[in-house]
């Protein structure tokens, strides 16, 4: 898998440049600890090149790679976990994923996610139709991200669909969706059904943008669109694109301490 080989790789790096600063391979693993006992665990399974950026690695090595913004936001917050698949031992250990314009499940990720939500997970799934970020890589480029999001067995056990309005125009705009503008382009719209289960059952909201679903003793909450993610890297990021997100990753973030 690709996540799985830029792990390695970037991990070996990162002893070389940790023995050539004097560390210790005991300070570095005191140091991950503290941050994971600071910052809760969020794991990350997307196509965009939101952790490793979309680029070589000469130019992670020179320095010339710049992290994308949306990486940087999640780890103001979150202990981020690549994820490369939704097998059950890639979940354990985990109560809160991020899923963004991911690749098609096979049968068994399909059967893990679901226990997954089941059992009390929680997740955020952005889910877009017909995706209009630019890429570098052609089409039928593995490294190219996911297009045309295909998640349909999820959707289905959750009670809801994801509908496709191909008559409107492309195109960034903003929609108002509980009191937050959120930026679109080309966005879908969920539309829910009856599961006939009360323990899985989705609400759509407003025109469709977002969708609440419950799934035995877990939720997740739906996205029809990814442009929220986009924006031109050494660009500052607007601060009601960062507010966007934010809200939209709202139920992922830990409940306040009193």
């Amino acid at each position: 898998m690709i996540f799985s080989a830029s792990r390695n790789i970037l991990a070996a790096i990162a002893l070389v440049l940790l023995s050539a600063c004097g560390g210790s391979a005991a300070e570095d693993q005191a140091a991950r600890s503290e941050v994971s006992e600071t910052k809760p665990k969020l794991g990350l399974f997307t196509t965009l090149p939101i952790y490793w950026g979309e680029g070589d690695f000469g130019a992670i090595l020179d320095g010339t790679s710049k992290p994308d913004w949306v990486r940087t936001e999640l780890e103001s917050r979150f202990e981020l976990v690549p994820l490369d698949t939704l097998e059950a031992d890639a979940l354990e250990g985990l109560d809160r994923v991020l899923l963004a314009q991911p690749r098609p499940l096979a049968p068994s990720e399909n059967v893990a996610f679901d226990a997954f939500l089941a059992g009390g997970g929680r997740a955020v799934i952005m889910a877009d139709p017909m995706l209009t970020r630019h890429s570098g890589y052609r089409i039928g480029d593995k490294r190219r991200p996911q297009d045309v999001v295909l998640l349909s067995p999820i959707f289905d056990r959750l009670g809801i669909e994801l509908r496709f309005d191909e008559d409107q125009e492309e195109g960034e705009r903003v929609l108002r969706q509980s009191n937050v503008d959120f930026p679109v382009n080309l966005a879908g719209q969920f539309v829910a059904k009856d599961t006939g289960e009360p323990s899985r059952r989705c609400h759509a909201l407003e025109d469709g943008l977002i969708a609440q679903c419950v799934n035995g003793e877990g939720e997740a909450y739906l996205f029809a669109d990814a442009a929220l993610l986009d924006w031109e890297w050494g660009d500052p990021v607007p601060a009601k694109r960062k507010q966007a997100l934010w809200r939209l990753l709202d139920p992922l973030l830990p409940e306040p301490q009193n």
